[in-house]
C-alpha cells in the first residue's frame, strides 16, 4: 500500500465514557424511568456536541453489558464514539434507505413499523409513540429494535414531540425482559451521520437523508453458543423465529428480579 494512504489514515477520533449512575450495582435496565431519561439526554448532548467537530463523520453511543458482550467494567456505563468514517453497518442502512426512498418516496423504517404494527406478531411492547419489536430478519435470538413512530433522522435533535420519558420507560422494560434470557447484550444507537460534511464519498446521501433515514436503537443479546446463532461475513443464522422471540418476551415480567445483577457480596474468585 502506498505510503501516502497511511499518511491520510491519521489516528483521529473520540471515545468517551458516560457514567450512568454513582451506584456500582445499578444496571441501566434497573434504573427508574427518570434516571434512564437522564442517561438518554446525556447521549443526545454528547452526540450533538461531537458532531460540531467537522472532522467527524459519524457519532454513536453503545453499551456492552455482561461478560459475553466484552464489557470491561461492572460499573454501569455507556460509550460514545466519533469516527472520521461511517461504519459499514450504517452504510448498509443508508444505501438501502436511499434506494427505498428513490423507488417509493417513503421512509423504509416507517414502512417497516407500519407493517409490524399491522401484523402485530413481532411487536413486544410500546409506550407513547415508541415501539419495541423483534425485526423480521433478526440476526440473533431476541434481537429488539426500539423506534419512534414519528419520523426523525436525528436522535440528538431537540424535538418537543419526542417525550424521552416514554422512551426511557420502554427501554427499561425491554432491558429487564432481555436480561431474563441473557445476562449480556450489545445496545447501539443508530442516528444519521454528520451532515455538516456536504462533500466526499457520502455526498449522494445528503439530498434525501432527512426523509429516508430514521434513528433507532438496536439491542442484540449475546446468547450461549448452544443457541446455534452465528454469522459468517454478515450472513446470519438464527434458529429462533422473531415471532417466537417476541411472544416469549411479551410473556416475561419486566419487573421480575434480575438474576444477572451484580452481587456485591459474592465471593471473589481467585486465579
Amino acid at each position: 500500500m502506498p505510503d501516502g494512504i497511511y499518511d491520510r489514515m491519521r489516528p483521529l477520533g473520540a471515545h468517551e465514557i458516560i457514567i450512568e449512575s454513582p451506584d456500582h450495582r445499578l444496571t441501566l435496565g434497573r434504573m427508574s424511568d427518570e434516571q434512564i431519561e437522564r442517561v438518554l439526554q446525556a447521549y443526545a448532548l454528547r452526540v450533538a456536541d461531537l458532531k460540531r467537530d467537522l472532522r467527524f463523520k459519524y457519532v454513536t453511543v453503545f453499551e456492552n453489558k455482561g461478560k459475553l458482550s466484552g464489557g470491561e467494567w461492572e460499573h454501569p456505563h455507556s460509550e460514545v464514539v466519533a469516527t472520521t468514517f461511517v461504519p459499514r453497518r450504517v452504510l448498509y442502512e443508508l444505501r438501502s434507505a436511499m434506494a427505498w426512498f428513490e423507488e417509493k418516496e417513503r421512509c423504509v423504517f416507517c414502512d417497516i413499523l407500519r407493517q409490524e404494527e399491522k401484523q402485530g406478531r413481532r411487536i413486544v411492547d410500546s409506550q407513547g409513540d415508541y415501539v419495541a419489536f423483534c425485526p423480521y430478519a433478526s440476526r440473533v435470538p431476541f434481537e429488539v429494535w426500539l423506534i419512534w413512530r414519528k419520523h426523525s433522522h436525528l436522535f440528538e435533535q431537540p424535538n418537543p414531540a419526542a417525550n424521552m420519558r416514554h422512551l426511557a420507560a420502554l427501554l427499561g422494560r425491554m432491558l429487564r425482559r432481555l436480561t431474563q434470557v441473557s445476562g449480556s447484550y450489545h445496545l447501539v444507537l443508530h442516528t444519521a451521520p454528520n451532515t455538516i460534511h456536504p462533500k466526499g464519498e457520502l455526498a449522494a446521501y445528503w439530498g434525501t437523508l432527512a426523509e429516508d433515514f430514521h434513528w433507532h436503537i438496536e439491542i442484540l443479546p449475546v446468547v450461549e453458543q448452544s443457541s446455534k446463532s452465528y454469522s459468517i461475513k454478515e450472513v446470519y443464522f438464527n434458529a429462533l423465529m422473531p415471532e417466537q422471540a417476541a411472544e416469549r418476551l411479551r410473556q416475561l415480567d419486566p419487573n421480575a428480579p434480575d438474576r444477572n445483577a451484580f452481587d456485591p457480596n459474592a465471593p471473589v474468585s481467585k486465579p
